[in-house]
């Protein structure tokens, strides 16, 4: 037990460093003249973009907590959109962080709030994120439709899909057994896990028995259509990305999408991936890496200020329960 404690806190160490070496790597790779000439570039960004940019995030946060609630109800919960909010930006606040923290501790701050089960409201965060990856894999595909031969071939060339192919197959088949035996098994331990399945089980469902479908693809259609306004609209903050078209917009941002699962919250890597797939499709890398570092950095302190400012009223509303 000691062991796994000691595994845990050195990966919560460890993953983050991964970010801040990326940032560290790809800055040192410069030269001092060409960082210069990026932070004049970042200083002399028009606010408007940014401000508008910022606005559309925040409609797409607003959304997704108010979205939440299509998804609680049938299991008889209906948080507030205060409480559903909160939680949201404390979540983006944690993976900032710490990786893939954030699903997890939103679950905890609406089970806390608003006296709903843990593994319910994180079934239901599991069940919105697959309505979400389904989402994801539309635009992905209109992007390689826009971008044809072009996107289809760094695709091709990014990735082997051998590795992957073999680790799903190893997935499912450890997937299998550990089924047969949370079925079949009656050891306490084996039971308590199995309940708690159920429970996550129960809130990935509530997706299916949903009274207010219509509402809840209207939002996830509007979550992913603010995304995108407010990725199009920061290519204005660089000169050089003005007259990228909506194909190319739509290759950087599932590329970018992608690239913040890789480390926390895309610290380090999402200005190289913009860098990459921008200079793929003929514009300048510099150009496309500022433009990566003024997106990240933007909504990244917007998240980190939004969302402690929620988790400080939290703390401070939990203290007088």
């Amino acid at each position: 037990m000691a062991n796994k404690k000691h595994i845990g806190l050195a990966l919560k160490i460890i993953l983050p460093l991964v970010g801040v070496f990326l940032m560290w790597y790809s800055l040192n790779e410069m030269s001092a003249a060409r960082r210069l000439e990026m932070w004049e570039a970042i200083k002399g960004v028009n606010p408007l973009w940014v401000v508008i940019s910022l606005f559309f995030a925040t409609c797409s946060h607003l959304s997704r907590a108010y979205r939440w609630k299509f998804m609680l109800e049938p299991m008889g919960y209906s948080p507030r959109l205060w409480n559903s909010f909160s939680a949201v930006m404390i979540a983006y606040f944690a993976n900032t962080f710490i990786l893939r923290s954030g699903e997890i501790l939103r679950g905890v701050v609406i089970s806390k709030s608003e006296k709903i089960p843990f593994e319910k409201a994180f079934g239901s965060i599991i069940s919105e994120r697959i309505a979400d990856l389904a989402v994801l894999l539309v635009i992905m595909t209109t992007a390689i439709v826009l971008q044809s031969t072009t996107l289809i071939d760094y695709f091709k060339t990014a990735a082997n899909p051998l590795p992957s192919i073999i680790g799903l197959a190893v997935l499912l088949t450890i997937g299998i057994l550990g089924l047969r035996i949370l079925k079949k098994s009656s050891h306490p331990f084996i039971i308590k896990v199995r309940d708690f399945g159920l429970g996550i089980l129960e809130g990935v469902k509530s997706i299916l028995n949903m009274k207010k479908n219509a509402a809840f693809i209207f939002h996830t259609l509007f979550i992913w259509t603010m995304y995108i306004a407010m990725f199009w609209v920061m290519k204005f903050t660089v000169p050089g990305l003005e007259e990228a078209p909506l194909g190319v917009i739509l290759a950087a941002f599932v590329v970018g999408a992608f690239s913040m699962s890789a480390t926390n919250a895309g610290m380090g890597i999402y200005p190289i991936a913009m860098g990459a797939i921008f200079s793929f499709f003929g514009f300048l890398y510099e150009d496309a890496f500022t433009f990566g570092w003024i997106i990240w950095g933007t909504q990244t302190i917007f998240n980190i200020i939004v969302g402690g400012i929620c988790g400080l009223f939290f703390v401070l509303a939990q203290r007088k329960v």
